[in-house]
This record gives structure tokens, C-alpha cells and sequence, in this order.
């Protein structure tokens, strides 16, 4: 039941993306953001909504935000204010959060996402700032339930997509190029297992041919990006079925739960909030200026899309090879420090978005976790090159060792007796006692049949203990059949 919606049925989707900033102190105080510290001890009066205390607007988090509007094409508002988002729970102690409602930081801009049918545009209606709230850390031995203020006030941009998505694999793709944007301007490390990057979805399916979309159901909880994209077409295969058997949908709110794999009802669109907005009477609005806006359009550096374009065109890449490059900074520096002395870049790309792109996702870290650098790869690539190390020793023996202590290849290589033969005169031997041996298949390869030849080549690497260079070995033996089956 549960997947992508049928030809019969459309899909619209939209994704509300929260992104913490990089900043190393909260919105509207002094405290310190930093992830895992003992609950409740990176509090103030502010960020605890004491009484009498006031709001002062963090500098950074505002040219932050601006940066991420101007890097996405939005157009940056010309007055600058604040709103309350006045609701109750547990981990927002003020009973409201300070947001943006009618002013927003931005409005437009676009992400560009690659599809299966090429490139696509994702238009966005606005960027707005707002803070955090706290968090709550649920106890179900005690039947209870603990706040962690540290997070409270902790600053936020929200990203409203319109709702041009069209596939869980859209939205996938929307996330991971939003994230790889704000990694590279350097806004927000959108780290979800640190809560950097939260994401909600409102998703629609109605009838092929029905001009109004369907009843908007806003799906939360989900912390990952394999989360959404389950999470997606989960509830998109609910709707999809109730559709088919005539039964009705409604606006409502359902949470992801990914143990079971399914969404279910948090509240129903007669229970949603009315947050009642207001301006903010504590923080004064103020005016963007030119020279803020041209300040921060200067500060972002070459986006992930224009790299890409760049590496297909300077370094001859395929266009998929060049987005998997190009989606976060560092294996893009990687890949251009090492190309600077190593000129074989479509070998260096399989290197780079096969055995390390593995290697780092496995071990889950970062390639400045590794021992590994440039020229150690380059080095293991030059070995490989001039034959005296073959491909899958190199994949699975040698680059291992070297991604994980820094040791050079051709020490590993050694060390582990993998120095690849590729002398004539020893491979010939190997040769010419394979051809003396097997003299039916060498009957085969002169009656037509070429495969004999591999045959030959298998024998040549076993006797070799798969030390012999099999480019070579196979010239060789190709070379020593026709002359034995003389002239034509």
C-alpha cells in the first residue's frame, strides 16, 4: 500500500526546514550555543523568560540569516522586525516564541535540485528568523517527563518551500542540496543528529486532472533524511489508498513513527494552534541597509551548483560525478588539491566517490578525520597507474590501511607482498606454460572462441599467486595464441 502515488493520482508536496545558526551565542543573550552539555546549565534570565528581563538582538544571527537570503536569491525585506508566536508547552517557558510573521527576513529565491528528468527548480516563498525552544526528555520507566532549557533561544532560520515538490526523491534531493548551500556559506552546520536541520512536510495527493489540490497534511518528528523520505511516501500511499476506496481525507497534523513506519494522528485541523501574532514590543524594528546586503553577498563563496558546472567543464566530468564532488567543501578541495598533481581526474573522481566516499560513510566521519591526505592518495593512484599494484589490491588491501593510519602505499604494498609483476620476460614464462598445458583450449581459441583466451589469463593469475599484471598478462597471451595459430 505504502509508496509513490500512482499515475491515477497527483502528489504536491512542500517542506518547512528549520536550520540552526553558526553562531556561538543564542538569539536574544549571552549564552553559549554548544550541543551536549549537562541540561540546563547554558540558561539566563532571558533565555529562561524571567520577569523584567529584555531581548537584545544577536548581530551575527541577522547578517547570518541575510547571507542565506541573498545566497538563495531571495530578496532581502527592507524593514527588520519581530512577531510573537504566542502558544503553550512545556519547553517554551515565556508561553510564546519570538519569530516572524508578516515581515519575514526574505521572500523568493529558489534550490536548484537535480531529478531524474534534469534539473529543477524549487521556488521558496521566505526565510525568516525565530529562536528555539527547549527540549523535552521524555522518562516512560518514572511515566514522566524533564525540560532542558539549553536550546531555548538558540537561533533558527525556517525555510518555507512553495509546494513545488512532487516525490519523496524530490524532497530528498531539495534537502540534501539545502543542506550542502548553508554548509557552504558557512550559516549553519546542519548536523540533524545535533538537531541542526529539522524538517516538516505538508503533502497533498488528489486525482490526475483536479485543478485543487488536495487536503494538506503536515507530517512531523522526522530526523533524518531517510526519515522524510519514508516518511513521504508512507503517507503518500495512505492517501493514495483512501482515495481509490472513496474515503475522505482531512487537514490534520500526524507524527512519524519510524519504529512502525507509519504516521499517525496528532491533532485534527479543528485542534491546531491560533498563535495569535503580534509584533514584538520589546524589540525595535530597524532597516537593512545597502551596504549590510552588499556586505554579506560578498562573503559567499562559489555555491555548490557553480562548482559543479565548473568541475564538468574544467576537469571533463560527467555531470553526476561533478554534484557528488561538489556537495559539501571539503572533498571538492580534496579533489582539486589532489588534481593539481595527479592529471588523470576522471580516475580521481571513481576514487573519490567510490573507495573513500565508502570508506567515510561506513565510519560515519569526515575526510579530516582521516589519516588521510592528497598526496597519500595520489601516491596509491600512481601506484595502480604504472601496473605495479593492481585495482582490487589497492580497493581492498593497501587503501584501508592507508585512509586509517596515514602509511604510505607503496610501504603497504610492500609489506604485504602486493608488488604487482609486470616484467615481460617473468610473465612470459607464466604464459607460455599455461598455453603448453591447457592445449584444448588453446585448440578453442584458434577454432574461434576468444573467451578460451580469459582461460588462459585465470591460469597465468593463479600460478602468479595474482601478482602478475593482468593488462599485461592478457596482451601476452593474446600475443603468444596468434602466434601460434600462425598467419591467417
Amino acid at each position: 500500500m505504502k509508496g509513490d502515488a500512482s499515475p491515477e493520482f497527483l502528489t504536491t508536496i512542500g517542506l518547512e526546514v528549520h536550520a540552526q545558526l553558526s553562531t556561538r551565542t543564542k538569539i536574544f543573550c549571552g549564552c553559549e550555543v554548544r550541543f551536549g552539555s549537562p541540561p540546563n546549565t547554558l540558561v539566563c534570565p532571558v533565555c529562561l523568560g524571567l520577569p523584567g528581563v529584555l531581548p537584545v538582538l544577536n548581530r551575527e544571527v541577522f547578517l547570518l540569516g541575510l547571507r542565506a537570503v541573498l545566497a538563495f536569491g531571495g530578496a532581502p525585506s527592507k524593514l527588520i522586525k519581530f512577531d510573537r508566536k504566542n502558544y503553550y508547552y512545556p519547553d517554551l517557558p515565556k508561553g510564546y516564541q519570538i519569530s516572524q510573521y508578516d515581515a519575514p527576513l526574505g521572500r523568493g529565491g529558489f534550490v536548484e535540485i537535480e531529478t531524474s528528468g534534469g534539473p529543477k527548480r524549487i521556488r521558496l516563498n521566505r526565510i525568516h528568523l525565530e529562536e528555539d525552544a527547549g527540549k523535552l526528555i521524555h522518562d516512560a520507566a518514572a511515566d514522566s517527563s524533564l525540560v532542558d532549557l539549553n536550546r531555548a533561544g538558540v537561533p533558527l532560520i525556517e525555510m518555507v518551500s512553495e509546494p513545488d515538490l512532487e516525490s519523496p526523491d524530490d524532497a530528498h534531493a531539495y534537502l540534501s542540496t539545502l543542506k550542502s548551500v548553508l554548509k557552504t556559506i558557512g550559516v549553519s552546520l546542519c548536523d540533524m543528529e545535533k538537531g541542526h536541520l529539522r524538517c516538516d512536510a505538508n503533502v497533498s495527493v488528489r486525482r490526475a486532472g483536479d485543478a485543487v489540490l488536495g487536503k494538506k497534511v503536515e507530517v512531523k518528528n522526522m530526523n533524518s533524511f531517510k526519515a522524510v523520505k519514508a516518511a513521504l511516501q508512507y503517507e503518500i500511499g495512505r492517501q493514495t489508498e483512501a482515495l481509490g476506496k472513496g474515503e475522505g481525507l482531512y487537514q490534520e497534523t500526524r507524527l512519524w513513527d519510524e519504529a512502525k513506519g507509519m504516521t499517525f494522528l496528532m491533532r485534527s485541523k479543528e485542534e491546531a494552534h491560533d498563535y495569535r501574532y503580534f509584533p514584538e514590543p520589546d524589540l525595535v524594528p530597524f532597516f537593512v541597509t545597502q551596504e549590510q546586503i552588499e556586505a554579506e553577498r560578498r562573503r559567499i563563496p562559489e555555491l555548490p551548483r557553480q562548482k559543479a558546472a565548473r568541475f564538468a567543464s574544467a576537469y571533463g566530468l560527467s555531470a553526476y560525478d561533478a554534484n557528488l564532488l561538489t556537495q559539501d567543501e571539503e572533498p571538492a578541495e580534496f579533489f582539486e588539491t589532489c588534481a593539481k598533481i595527479y592529471p588523470d581526474y576522471k580516475g580521481l573522481a571513481n576514487w573519490m566517490t567510490g573507495p573513500v566516499s565508502a570508506y567515510l560513510n561506513e565510519k560515519a566521519v569526515s575526510l579530516s578525520q582521516t589519516r588521510l591526505c592528497p598526496e597519500t592518495l595520489v601516491g596509491l593512484l600512481q601506484l595502480v597507474k604504472e601496473g605495479s599494484l593492481s585495482l582490487q589490491a589497492a580497493r581492498e588491501k593497501v587503501f584501508p590501511e592507508v585512509v586509517g593510519d596515514g602509511r604510505d602505499p607503496k610501504e603497504v604494498m610492500e609489506k604485504k607482498g602486493l608488488l604487482q609483476v609486470s616484467d615481460e620476460a617473468a610473465l612470459d614464462e607464466w604464459v607460455a606454460e599455461a598455453i603448453r598445458s591447457n592445449s584444448k583450449v588453446v585448440n578453442d581459441f584458434k577454432s574461434g572462441k576468444e573467451t578460451a583466451a580469459m582461460f588462459l589469463v585465470g591460469q597465468v593469475m593463479r600460478k602468479s599467486g595474482g601478482k602478475a599484471n593482468p593488462g599485461k598478462v592478457q596482451e601476452l597471451v593474446r600475443k603468444r595464441l596468434l602466434e601460434t595459430a600462425g598467419p591467417a
